[in-house]
């Protein structure tokens, strides 16, 4: 089982994360392991020139550095510093803080949409055993804060053993394995209005 890493980033470096590539390219980098500007670039359709900025504001703020047992100066690899971003919203002071927060969170909300979009509308192409594995799923329960919390803590804690029990990115997968994708959404249900349902 490997040693799984955090950041924790200050309001700074949380507001510059917030960038919807810079969050793209982070995901890409701890997903798939270490890559060149001009890689990241052809993927997200940005120029290159926009991407080497980007990772070295990512650079800046700890999230990543370069590879250097990859390229040179002309070609530099860029390979992610942690596993995770761990941020506690709750604890965010107001003014600086707080921005920086919310704007982290609406990004997030914005890049697990996108996602989730992606992964709907590659259903049909997924072998069976995939789309079995697959799911769409809501719970709305009725409960104490401290009991909502133990129970995100419980499940942070059992996704946690199995991301380090399983092949860190970059390495080569067994056959029929892939990146498997969950996205952990706790919140206090908020009721749709009249003018919400129309």
């Amino acid at each position: 089982m490997r040693e799984l890493s955090n950041i924790v980033p200050d309001p700074k470096a949380l507001k510059a994360l917030a960038h919807p590539d810079r969050l793209k390219m982070l995901g890409i980098l701890r997903m798939e392991g270490p890559q060149t500007a001009t890689t990241l670039a052809a993927r997200l359709g940005l120029n290159s020139g926009a991407t080497s900025y980007h990772l070295r504001q990512l650079a800046h703020h700890g999230f990543i550095e370069a590879d250097q047992e990859r390229g040179n100066r002309r070609d530099r690899w860029w390979t992610s510093k942690h596993d995770a971003t761990v941020f506690e919203p709750a604890e965010a002071e107001p003014g600086e803080a707080l921005d920086a927060t919310m704007a982290m969170l609406q990004s997030v909300v914005s890049h697990h949409a996108a996602a989730t979009q992606r992964a709907h509308d590659d259903f049909p192409n997924l072998p069976k055993a995939w789309q079995k594995a697959q799911t769409f799923s809501d719970y709305t329960i009725a409960m104490s804060p401290e009991a909502a919390l133990a129970l995100m803590t419980d499940m942070h804690t059992l996704l946690a053993r199995a991301k380090a029990e399983a092949p860190a990115p970059g390495e080569q997968l067994p056959e029929d394995w892939r990146p498997y994708t969950v996205h952990l959404h706790g919140f206090p249900y908020s009721p749709l209005g009249r003018d919400d349902e129309k």
